[in-house]
């Protein structure tokens, strides 16, 4: 079956989301949600920001040696190394030494290309050791306030905030302008510390910093995760007071904020607002935002009318769009719509990545169609060149979900001889054991998913959480809710706005006070370490 005949092989749309180019970059986080008061939405996140924002773009300014004017592949080449080196101990560091000792060399341009592709793949480490190596060769390499931007961020990812934060009290003042400030101000909402992040952003506004769209966004994107709505209006007032133009990610996130309270007129008004708006041009993420929110609102029919708006504006081999529109034609239960959207997926590209996997299976799995899924699960291990626990778990979710134990546990089984669980695969089990009233099963669980190297960037889910303090409470085991506040508090979740928003828990109830008093009591804890953040729908690449 054939997509739809608007789809089209044209360059790429000049108005993509992503604001990344082969210069240094700011980003606004991967995890950032615009939707996640929309917890039945297709996709965790509407397709507004793809990865992160660039500074160069956004800026427009380029703060190191243009790329080389031939064709180069040096940069893929080390990136290849990288990837595929056996000993995680030699690092980025020691293929970047190895390579030069080969007799080769590498610009800056070709680095920085480098660590935007580690970026791109969540390397955060191999990243930031790209620029270790880099400041260990003064006389070879400038560095540029974008590259302390940049650093900043991969170290608040790696480190915490804490961590970013004395970062920044070390880069010395001349490299210190707006994308610094900005990539602090990203940390800080990143990690839902509303507090620090208001008062950075009046800091920026003295410094004539807040002059653009780009820390509205994020600011914005902030208010409405915490479902401050007002303030999201005040925001996009100021930036109208102020002569600052709104642009397509300011729309997007405005259109959504109506949207998540729940009315489709005051939703349309920004629409239409937009369309009169001469320099800001709707592309396809317009309609994927706002066909997220039909679906949410129960109005099919727009939805599937702005799902075929999505299909005319794709262009160029783009796959983003594709995993889209595999994940709304789900949400509105469209069989043969997925179907024919994957096979078009298959035809247009020669290589299907991980993430094109995840979103058909995730689709399939949405409507309960576990066959399909078990069928593209086993012909992804065919082809797949590493495992992503990821797909495994919207399997392993499912199972779960339905509560087939036995075949819980033989998958399970399988994913850790087939490839490696994650922090979330060992949370599906203990979620499992929640519901089977097994405590101490399901502590255990959130003990391994808290030993993972990858911990992190976890947190436990907040209905999952909720639902464990009401068996506790049920059960009366102060132990185990004991055990819970200590995986809250190592995790970051006591501090997170957001998260503890989410918990179901009623003031009156134990559990509930207990929570508050746990949380009031965190000012006294040394714990920005462990206050991390990780959106598992992540802008796809």
């Amino acid at each position: 079956m054939l997509i739809h005949s608007p789809i089209s092989q044209s360059p790429p749309h000049p108005h993509l989301i992503s604001l990344s180019s082969s210069s240094s970059s700011y980003f606004l986080p991967n995890s950032i949600n615009f939707l996640s008061g929309f917890r039945n939405s297709p996709l965790k996140t509407p397709l507004i920001i793809k990865n992160c924002s660039s500074v160069s773009q956004a800026y427009k300014t380029v703060d190191y040696e243009k790329k080389p004017g031939t064709t180069t592949v040096t940069w893929k080449t080390i990136y290849k190394r990288v990837s595929m080196m056996g000993d995680r101990e030699k690092g980025s560091s020691g293929v970047l030494n190895q390579w030069e000792n080969e007799g080769k060399t590498v610009n800056k341009w070709e680095l920085c290309r480098l660590v935007k592709e580690l970026r791109k793949y969540g390397r955060y480490k191999l990243a930031l050791e790209v620029y270790d190596w880099m400041s260990k060769k003064p006389d070879r390499f400038v560095m540029a306030p974008s590259d302390a931007a940049i650093q900043l961020d991969l170290i608040s990812k790696i480190d915490g905030v804490s961590g970013a934060e004395d970062y920044f009290k070390s880069i010395p003042d001349d490299q210190i302008d707006k994308r610094v400030y900005g990539a602090l101000l990203n940390a800080y909402v990143h990690t839902r510390k509303k507090e620090k992040a208001e008062s950075l952003l009046a800091k920026m506004k003295e410094k004539d910093y807040a002059n653009h769209a780009l820390p509205y966004n994020v600011m914005m994107t902030l208010y409405m995760n915490l479902k401050d709505h007002d303030k999201v209006e005040a925001f996009v007032s100021e930036m109208m007071q102020n002569n600052i133009d709104l642009d397509l990610y300011t729309y997007s996130i405005w259109i959504t904020s109506r949207g998540s309270q729940g009315s489709v007129e005051k939703m349309e008004e920004v629409y239409e607002k937009m369309k009169r708006d001469v320099s800001v041009k709707p592309n396809w993420t317009t309609f994927s935002t706002l066909s997220t929110v039909y679906i949410k609102l129960g109005d099919l029919e727009k939805a599937e009318d702005c799902l075929k708006k999505i299909e005319s504006k794709i262009s160029g081999r783009y796959r983003i769009p594709y995993h889209y529109l595999l994940s709304h034609y789900a949400g509105i239960g469209k069989k043969e719509e997925v179907q024919r959207i994957w096979e078009t997926y298959k035809t247009v590209f020669d290589y299907i990545p991980n993430m094109g996997y995840h979103a058909v299976i995730s689709a399939f799995v949405r409507m309960d169609e576990i066959e399909e899924a078990e069928n593209l699960y086993d012909e992804w291990l065919s082809v797949k060149t590493n495992y992503d626990a990821r797909i495994g778990n919207r399997l392993l979710g499912w199972y779960v979900r339905k509560g087939d134990l036995e075949k819980t546990e033989s998958f399970f089984k399988e994913m850790l001889e087939t490839g490696k669980a994650n922090s979330s695969s060992w949370e599906i089990i203990a979620e499992g054991h929640i519901r089977n009233k097994m405590i101490s099963d399901a502590l255990a669980c959130f003990e391994k998913a808290l030993s993972h190297e990858e911990s992190r960037f976890w947190k436990p889910k907040p209905n999952i959480v909720s639902l464990f303090f009401k068996i506790c409470e049920q059960e009366r085991n102060e132990k185990g809710k004991e055990a819970m506040f200590h995986i809250l508090r190592k995790t970051g979740a006591l501090e997170d706005e957001l998260f503890m928003s989410k918990l179901t828990l009623s003031k009156e109830s134990a559990a509930g006070n207990e929570l508050l008093n746990a949380k009031e009591n965190e000012g006294d804890d040394d714990g920005d370490e462990a206050d991390t953040f990780l959106n598992e729908l992540q802008a796809t690449g």
